[in-house]
């Protein structure tokens, strides 16, 4: 047997055990919330690689049913598959960012990310001094009333969507992987909350459900995808997608589309024709921490 088959069938089974014992005891007490909202079929899920077409169909099904009865609404919960031919790619050009982090708000907007206890942020737009960067004298948190700001420059930091992603070989039951179109995405529902895809990212780019996440039921966005933006849960990773609900349907990034100043560019690296491609072989490009042999496919550059 396969060492990632192996894997996948001692949880499987192991799962199953633990859910009849905590089906059992939902039945017998009422006081715990945690346990009296218990879903079984979320927890002895298959991994999605695992799943056949039918089985997808019959989860999404599932899954609408789930969210229109705990928020009222109608959600679209897709499982859009990759396009042929095509790897995505980012380029930002830095001599553009003024640092007004309308990207890091259209993220959350889009993406359902949890406002409580903390607002969740797949975007970090860090601000430096003018000079060389020294990320060890970066601020996260700027205040400006105004920007951009004289003396200072700004680099904005998400998900790199590493081609050699440290975050996949750290997780040790395969629920994150690299899919055919380059995006690393999250098997929710397969995710044990080890965080060791955490520790080994060097971008800072997942982010870990402490709490329950927060959204108010009237900001909630409702197209979702299985592997992105559809309602998280208590103990999870999760991280940037490129908008795989809007990509993988021809769209850009929420985080492109609101971009005042076209400082961002998106689009697929396998087309000589798109305009990331041409960013790339024309331009003067850096990627973050490239000594660290990531392979990232996501891009920096300055340009008027």
């Amino acid at each position: 047997m396969r060492e990632d088959k192996k894997i996948s069938f001692i949880r499987r089974k192991f799962l199953k055990s633990f859910a009849v014992a905590a089906a059992a005891l939902a039945t017998l007490t009422k006081a715990s919330s945690a346990v009296k909202d218990f879903d079984f079929d979320d927890f002895v899920q298959k991994n999605f690689r695992e799943m056949t077409p039918q089985e997808i169909e019959r989860m999404l099904k599932r899954l609408e049913k789930k969210y229109k009865e705990k928020y009222g609404k109608d959600f679209v919960v897709k499982a859009t598959p990759p396009m042929e031919n095509v790897e995505f790619g980012y380029a930002l050009n830095l001599s553009k960012c003024i640092g007004c982090r309308q990207c890091v708000y259209a993220c959350v907007k889009e993406n359902n990310l949890s406002r409580k206890p903390h607002q969740i942020h797949y975007i970090r737009v860090m601000r430096f001094k003018t000079g060389p960067i020294d990320l060890e004298k970066s601020e996260h948190y700027y205040d400006a009333e105004q920007v951009p700001e004289k003396g200072y420059f700004y680099v904005p930091i998400q998900c790199q969507q590493c081609r050699k992603a440290p975050c996949v070989k750290a997780c040790p039951i395969k629920a994150t992987w690299t899919e055919k179109d380059g995006i690393v995405v999250v098997d929710y529902n397969w995710c044990i909350a080890c965080r060791y895809c955490m520790a080994a990212c060097p971008y800072r780019g997942r982010n870990f459900n402490w709490a329950e996440p927060y959204v108010p039921v009237e900001e909630l966005n409702t197209n979702t995808h299985y592997l992105g933006n559809r309602p998280r849960m208590k103990n999870v990773v999760e991280k940037c997608t490129f908008c795989i609900q809007r990509s993988r349907e021809g769209r850009y990034p929420a985080c492109v589309e609101i971009c005042p100043v076209g400082a961002r560019k998106f689009g697929n690296l396998l087309d000589p024709n798109s305009e990331v491609r041409r960013i790339i072989e024309t331009k003067r490009i850096f990627r973050l921490k490239e000594d660290l042999n990531t392979d990232p496919k996501f891009f920096y550059f300055f340009h008027s």
